[in-house]
């Protein structure tokens, strides 16, 4: 498969983890949050809560849950991105946030609430 073709199946995945996401009533505040290297897929909120969400799709297990694939390395390029975020917005040290994973599984979403802690 393409590259293109990789980047909009993936954008797709990420459009219909936050439209799950606001179905259980989180605020969508950022998609494709990006620094050098690092990227959040979904920056949201739930309640008082910032919410850093990986988004991971897989046809089938074969090669394991998608949640799997978010190893200690993903961890901390994503933690690097919402350390940024926290801090250029002012609310280091101001809100609790969290980490969680929605991963697809063919046509099955799970949302891993709290899949990990920051990972530096």
């Amino acid at each position: 498969m393409e590259k293109r073709n990789l980047r909009a199946l993936g954008t797709d995945k990420e459009k219909l983890a936050a439209d799950y996401l606001r179905e259980k009533g989180y605020e969508i505040l950022e998609m494709n949050y990006r620094i050098r290297q690092s990227e959040v897929d979904i920056v949201a909120r739930d309640g008082k809560t910032m919410v850093f969400v990986e988004v991971k799709y897989r046809k089938t297990s074969a090669c394991g849950t998608p949640g799997e694939a978010v190893d200690r390395r993903k961890q901390a390029r994503i933690s690097r991105a919402a350390m940024h975020y926290l801090v250029t917005c002012g609310l280091w040290e101001r809100i609790p946030c969290r980490f969680d994973v929605v991963e697809i599984l063919g046509t099955k979403i799970r949302h891993i609430v709290n899949a990990f802690d920051f990972a530096l």
